[in-house]
């Protein structure tokens, strides 16, 4: 993207280092700080002294708003959403809010929907169920 260029992330025109830029879900946090929690707990008997609250807050906060659980299933979101070839912040966004109807999808990610992409409404549709039966079996 030319610095000319305005960013507009609902046509995809964002900076490069953020298009190529690894995105994690908040199931996906919520697993790496739940390990890292243990292992702390684990190591030292004056845990809750040597945790910070920011780490805490963080940890608290990825629990509350994780869509999945098992981290089985939070393997598979990540897989069915990288099969639709999209931009790590699409995939992010969708497997966090998980929309339940192709609009609600295309009003979260308007860049699914842009100009020159290969997501018709009935790939997206697909995309949608395949993540509730995730959810539904989890």
């Amino acid at each position: 993207m030319s610095a000319e260029e305005e960013e507009n992330a609902a046509e995809l025109k964002i900076p490069d280092e953020f298009l190529k830029a690894k995105c994690l879900m908040n199931c996906e946090v919520a697993l790496i700080l739940e390990r890292k929690n243990d292992q702390l707990q684990q190591m030292n008997d004056d845990y809750m002294n040597q945790n910070s609250q920011v780490f805490e807050k963080s940890l608290q906060y990825v629990k509350r708003f994780s869509r999945y659980k098992n981290p089985d299933a939070v393997r598979q979101v990540r897989e069915i959403l990288s099969r639709y070839k999209l931009a790590e912040f699409e995939l992010c966004v969708l497997g966090n809010l998980c929309p339940e109807t192709v609009e609600e999808a295309i009003a979260m990610v308007p860049s699914i929907k842009a100009k020159g992409r290969v997501h018709d409404d009935d790939a997206i549709d697909k995309m949608l169920n395949d993540l509730s039966l995730i959810k539904k079996f989890e």
